[in-house]
């Protein structure tokens, strides 16, 4: 294996927002807790410490000893559980939605950073336990953002008429998928595995959580992991004082409203609140709650109470309540003696608009850490790159800029014409200051001249650049395809491509190597060469 690092920045993926957290702006201090870094975790264990309950952590144990009572658990795993009890235990928690098949790649990097973190951590900090946690999104209700994976360029899709949370979908219809995904994986011993491992998840189980759960505990057991559904009613009872204020004082609301108007002068605002920021979730129903003169409704139901009401189904059935975007992150630190929470850019951005609510609720707010991207490449790629002369940061540029850059490299014409414009300008400069000093007027004359010379200069340089694409079209259909194998459909390897593209090729070999090279502390984008 060999290992290659990319600053976020230059990879041209990132937002800007998430580069500045990396780089540890200050404009961007009032909105998190601590920056990721070792030495952080000490006060953070200690802020933890004093605020998570020893009940806290007896309701948390008994519902995860409930959960796994079918589960072929590893000893590890079983061992993490048990540790919770315990104050000197922390958690470090990763989530995501019930991705058919698991999805993108990125699933894996989110919990191999968990993993990885916990290893790390345990090693600095030997008095107290890390516990890596998989938060399984069973109350999602989008269904078309999980119900397909991309294999070798074809998209193995599950269509089905749905409603409600996705957690609860019978896998009926998925020996269809399984069918088709046979067909494509041929017939080598890592495609057996591959069949084995979604009939076992998929076919043999009767929802998407139990499905997802047996997958990633598959995948990760042996490395103690601990996996979580949050949609359970004695864990909910613990959430339900937070319910009771959001239904009253819309406090979410209010805060989040504020802090977006802070964050909104420098970067965009991932995700916006509502005033009640809770679902009503039933079976097969998953809707949002409102409150419209004093009376709260589910929104596309009859469902309907006063504020009397409404508290007397909390109390009595506070599994009922489902947290949107905005109240899910509280949840889950209400829950778990969690310090830390990896997840993508997208994620940490809506992470940032919290700290304000949560400080108002009074729960510790956790280090946020952006998770690992990889970008893996076989050694016949990497010798094809050597050889066509393409750097580790020329390939992740947008198809057009890297295919201009390299003809322009490659070429032995030259196709820059910049000197040429800058001393078009310096002319002009001259013409501007004749102006000035005779006749003013002429100035709009001037400036039309000069931009209709440098339209033509670029006119020219884009004709002399499709020339010499063609005329080195052997070596740029090269270039394209390889960059096409990179980076599928134009993005990032790790949000397009599934797991068993790469288990085809690598097998039992490819999550320890991944668990081996991944550094969650590094924050840089790595390319690995396998």
């Amino acid at each position: 294996m060999h290992q290659n690092y990319i600053p976020f920045r230059d990879t041209g993926y990132f937002s800007s927002l998430i580069c500045d957290y990396l780089e540890e702006k200050p404009e961007l201090k009032p909105f998190y807790n601590r920056f990721p870094n070792l030495n952080s975790f000490k006060n953070q264990i200690e802020e933890k410490q004093h605020a998570f309950s020893a009940q806290s952590r007896t309701v948390l144990v008994e519902s995860l000893n409930k959960q796994y009572q079918d589960i072929d658990a590893s000893k590890s795993t079983l061992q993490n559980i048990e540790l919770l009890k315990s104050d000197s235990t922390f958690t470090i928690t990763t989530g995501h939605q019930l991705n058919l098949f698991t999805g993108p790649l990125y699933f894996l990097y989110k919990i191999i950073s968990a993993i990885n973190l916990s290893k790390q951590l345990k090693e600095t900090y030997k008095k107290y336990n890390f516990v890596p946690v998989y938060w399984m999104a069973t109350e999602d209700h989008d269904f078309e953002e999980i119900n397909f994976f991309n294999f070798k360029g074809k998209k193995i899709q599950w269509n089905k008429k749905v409603s409600g949370a996705v957690g609860e979908l019978s896998t009926d219809g998925l020996d269809g998928v399984f069918a088709l995904f046979s067909k494509e994986l041929g017939n080598t011993i890592n495609a057996s595995y591959l069949k084995q491992l979604f009939d076992d998840a998929y076919i043999k189980h009767n929802n998407l959580a139990d499905a997802t759960r047996f997958l990633a505990n598959a995948l990760f057991k042996e490395y103690g992991l601990v996996i979580i559904d949050a949609n359970d009613a004695k864990l909910k009872k613990q959430l339900a004082p937070y319910i009771a204020d959001e239904l009253v004082n819309n406090t979410s609301f209010k805060e989040v409203l504020k802090t977006n108007e802070k964050l909104s002068k420098d970067y965009g605002i991932q995700v916006n609140p509502r005033e009640i920021n809770l679902f009503y979730l039933k079976e097969n129903l998953r809707e949002r709650i409102i409150c419209e003169d004093e009376v709260y409704r589910v929104l596309n139901t009859d469902i309907s109470w006063s504020l009397s009401e409404i508290q007397k189904v909390l109390l009595e059935h506070p599994e009922r309540f489902s947290p949107n975007v905005i109240m899910r992150p509280l949840y889950q630190e209400v829950i778990l003696p969690n310090l830390c929470y990896i997840g993508g850019g997208g994620e940490l951005a809506y992470w940032f608009q919290l700290k304000p609510f949560f400080n108002k609720v009074k729960i510790p707010f956790p280090v946020l850490l952006l998770r690992n991207s990889v970008l893996i490449q076989t050694k016949n790629q990497q010798k094809k790159l050597d050889k066509l002369n393409i750097s580790k940061t020329d390939v992740f540029l947008k198809r057009d800029a890297f295919i201009n850059k390299k003809v322009r490299q490659i070429s032995n014409i030259e196709i820059d014409f910049s000197p040429q414009k800058a001393q078009l300008k310096k002319q002009f400069e001259e013409l501007y200051q004749l102006a000035e000093q005779t006749d003013k007027s002429f100035l709009g004359a001037v400036k039309a001249q000069e931009q209709k010379q440098l339209k033509g200069i670029d006119a020219l340089e884009k004709r002399l650049l499709k020339a010499q694409k063609k005329a080195l079209s052997d070596h740029v259909a090269r270039m394209i395809e390889l960059q096409n194998k990179l980076f599928p459909n134009g993005s990032l390897q790790e949000r397009h491509s599934n797991l068993s593209e790469f288990y085809l090729g690598y097998g039992e070999q490819l999550i320890p190597s991944l668990i081996e090279s991944l550094k969650p502390l590094k924050s840089e984008f790595l390319v690995l060469t396998i």
